[in-house]
C-alpha cells in the first residue's frame, strides 16, 4: 500500500507555493486600485493554510517516494490544485460560480486555454495575470511530469530519459535534479526572450508579460476575447509562432541545443515530423484559400494558416482569425490535427508525435509484412527497433485515448451540446488545445454558454488528457494498492 505520509507532506510544499503564486496578482490588483486584491491576499492565505497544515500533520525527517507515491502524488497535484487555483475566480467580483471557477482553474493548470470569461479587456488585470500565471506554472508542471514519471508507463515516449535506469547513456544531465534544475532555466529563459521580443515588436509590457507566459506554455489564455486578432503585426504573430514550436519541441533537446549541439535536436524524428506536417497543412490551406478567395494576399494567407495551424497542433489555443470561415477542407484539418499535439516531454498536450510515429511505422511494417511473411522486419523509431511491448502499448494507448474521447462526446451531448460541439469539444479537452468547433466553442467563441454540466465534464476530460489517462487509470488497478 502506498504511504500517504510523504505525498500529503510534498503536496503541502506545492499548496504553499500557490499560495505564493497569488501574491503577485494581488499586487497588480492592489497597484491599480482594484478591489480583487483582498481577494487574493485571503485566497493566498487560506491555501498557505492548507498547505502549512499537511505539512505539520505529516512531518517527515526523510521522504521517501517510490514510484507507487510518485503516481499517487501527480494526481492528487493536478485534481487538488485546480481546486485551490479556482478561489479567487469564486469569491471575486466576475459572477463565476463552481462550475465556471473550477472550470477556468483546471483549463489553465492544464494549459488547455479554453474560457468561460468575456470581456477580458475590462477584466482585473490581477486576475489576467493569475490565468496567466496558472498555465505558466502548468506547463513546467507538464514537463516535469511527462520526464520524471511518464516514462514509467512505457508510452510517453519518454523512455530515452528514464531517470532510474541503469544505462545513463541517453540521458542529457545523469540526475533528476540536475535536470529538472535544467529544463526549468531553459523554460525561464524561453520566457524571459519571449517577453522582451513581443515588448520590441509593439506589446505593452503587461500584455507581453502575460503573451508570453501563455505562449511557452503551450497555454492559450489572452488578455483579449478576439486572443492575437488584437494585434494587427504580423511580426508579432511569427513571433508567437516560434515560441509556441519551442515550447511543443522536447526540452531536454533544447537543453544540448543550448550546450552547442544542435545534432540531437535536427535529427529528432518528433520535431522534423511536427515541422513536416505544420508545413504540408499550412500549405493546403494557403492554396484552398488562394483557390477560393480572388485577390487574397499570399502573405497574409501564410501568416494566417501558419499561427493558427501551429497553434492547433502546439495545443496552445491561440487564434487570430475564425479560421472557420475558411471552408470545408481547412475545417476537416483544423478538427483532425486536434488530435495530433506536439512532442514527448515538452509543454504541450495531445496524442504526441512520438505515438503517432509508432502507430505509423507499425501499420507500414504490418503491410510490408503481407507482401513479405517471412521476412524478419523490424519498425524503427531513431535507428532503434521499436519493441512489441513498446508497439503494444501505444496501440492500447490509443483505443483508450478514442474510446475516452467518444465517452466524453456522448456525455456532452447528453448535458445538451450539439454534434459538433460534442464532438470537438471531447477533442479538445482530452487534448488540451483549448477552442473547438461551431459557434459556440470556436475560435470566434468561447465556453460560457455551455451548461454546467458539461463543464464538470470537461474539466474532467482535460484532467484526464494532461494526466496522460495512464497515469490517472493505474490507480484503479488492485495492485498498485497492494505491497
Amino acid at each position: 500500500m502506498p504511504d500517504i505520509r510523504p505525498v500529503l507532506f510534498i503536496l503541502g510544499f506545492l499548496l504553499l507555493a500557490l499560495g505564493l503564486v497569488m501574491l503577485p496578482s494581488a499586487a497588480v490588483d492592489g497597484w491599480h486600485g482594484r478591489p480583487d486584491a483582498q481577494v487574493f491576499l485571503a485566497s493566498s492565505a487560506l491555501t498557505c493554510f492548507a498547505g502549512g497544515l499537511c505539512i505539520a500533520t505529516t512531518r517527515q525527517n526523510r521522504i521517501k517516494l517510490r514510484l507507487r507515491e510518485a503516481f499517487l502524488l501527480t494526481n492528487a497535484a493536478w485534481m487538488v490544485l485546480p481546486l485551490f487555483a479556482a478561489i479567487p475566480f469564486v469569491v471575486g467580483a466576475n459572477d463565476m460560480n463552481l462550475a465556471d471557477s473550477v472550470f477556468e482553474a483546471i483549463s489553465g493548470l492544464t494549459t488547455t486555454g479554453s474560457t468561460v470569461i468575456s470581456g477580458l479587456a475590462e477584466a482585473p488585470p490581477g486576475l489576467l495575470l493569475w490565468r496567466s500565471m496558472l498555465q505558466w506554472i502548468g506547463g513546467i508542471g507538464i514537463i516535469v511530469m511527462g520526464i520524471a514519471i511518464l516514462p514509467f508507463l512505457e508510452v510517453g515516449g519518454m523512455q530515452l530519459f528514464r531517470l532510474e535506469s541503469s544505462d545513463r547513456s541517453e540521458k542529457v544531465v545523469p540526475r533528476a535534479r540536475s535536470l529538472i534544475l535544467s529544463i526549468l532555466g531553459v523554460y525561464l529563459l524561453l520566457t524571459v526572450l519571449c517577453i522582451s521580443a513581443y515588448a520590441l515588436l509593439g506589446m505593452g509590457w503587461f500584455d507581453a508579460v502575460n503573451h508570453a507566459m501563455t505562449t511557452v506554455s503551450t497555454g492559450g489564455f489572452s488578455t483579449y476575447d478576439s486572443s492575437f486578432g488584437h494585434f494587427r503585426s504580423p511580426a508579432i504573430v511569427w513571433t508567437a509562432v516560434l515560441f509556441m514550436l519551442l515550447g511543443a519541441t522536447t526540452f531536454p533537446l533544447l537543453i544540448q541545443l543550448l550546450r552547442r549541439d544542435p545534432a540531437p535536436l535536427l535529427s529528432d524524428a518528433q520535431v522534423r515530423a511536427m515541422l513536416g506536417l505544420l508545413a504540408a497543412a499550412t500549405a493546403a490551406c494557403v492554396l484552398w484559400r488562394l483557390a477560393r478567395e480572388p485577390g487574397l494576399d499570399v502573405a497574409t494567407a501564410i501568416t494566417d494558416a501558419a499561427f493558427n495551424l501551429t497553434s492547433v497542433v502546439t495545443t496552445t489555443g491561440f487564434a487570430n482569425t475564425d479560421y472557420q470561415a475558411w471552408g470545408g477542407l481547412p475545417v476537416l484539418l483544423f478538427f483532425l490535427l486536434t488530435f495530433v499535439g506536439g512532442c514527448s516531454g515538452s509543454t504541450s498536450g495531445g496524442f504526441k508525435m512520438f505515438r503517432l510515429i509508432v502507430l505509423v511505422r507499425t501499420g507500414w511494417l504490418s503491410l510490408a509484412k503481407l507482401i513479405q511473411p517471412n521476412a524478419v522486419l523490424f519498425a524503427r523509431y531513431q535507428g532503434q527497433p521499436i519493441s512489441d511491448q513498446l508497439t503494444a502499448a501505444v496501440l492500447g494507448f490509443a483505443a483508450l485515448w478514442v474510446g475516452s474521447w467518444l465517452f466524453i462526446a456522448v456525455a456532452l451531448s447528453a448535458a445538451g451540446l450539439d454534434l459538433v460541439s460534442s464532438l470537438t469539444g471531447a477533442a479538445t479537452a482530452l487534448a488540451n488545445v483549448g477552442p473547438g468547433l461551431g459557434a459556440e466553442i470556436g475560435p470566434a467563441g468561447n465556453f460560457a454558454t455551455v451548461p454546467d454540466a458539461a463543464k464538470w465534464v470537461l474539466s474532467a476530460g482535460m484532467l484526464l488528457g494532461r494526466l496522460e489517462m495512464m497515469t490517472l487509470l493505474v490507480l484503479l488497478l488492485p495492485s498498485f494498492w497492494r505491497g
